[in-house]
């Protein structure tokens, strides 16, 4: 299933995380694990925040995904499903044909 992921990163824990050179490299790690067909990375509601639009083939894969977010960044993470352009025109058709 394709989700979209968004992080909202503490700014105090993700300073920290800059100056020790762990922020580039969870977002690196985060990057190879999720393989997303887009990141976008910038400011939301006034913190550093993170979107990645991915694959989701298990639920059971999204601890391992997240934690790192939680635990070094204090992180708000949510997941959410979403879709392309194809699969929404696919959806509405699939309506169509209901009764």
């Amino acid at each position: 299933m394709r989700v979209m992921l968004r992080a909202h990163l503490d700014t105090a824990a993700s300073n920290e995380g800059i100056k020790a050179g762990s922020l580039p490299q969870a977002m690196k790690t985060l990057m190879e694990k999720a393989k997303p067909e887009a990141a976008y990375f910038g400011l939301h509601e006034g913190v550093r925040s993170c979107w990645m639009v991915f694959d989701l083939q298990e639920s059971s894969r999204l601890p391992a995904l997240v934690e790192s977010l939680f635990l070094e960044f204090n992180a708000e993470v949510e997941v959410a499903p979403v879709m392309n352009a194809e699969d929404l025109a696919k959806g509405l058709a699939g309506m169509e044909s209901s009764p």
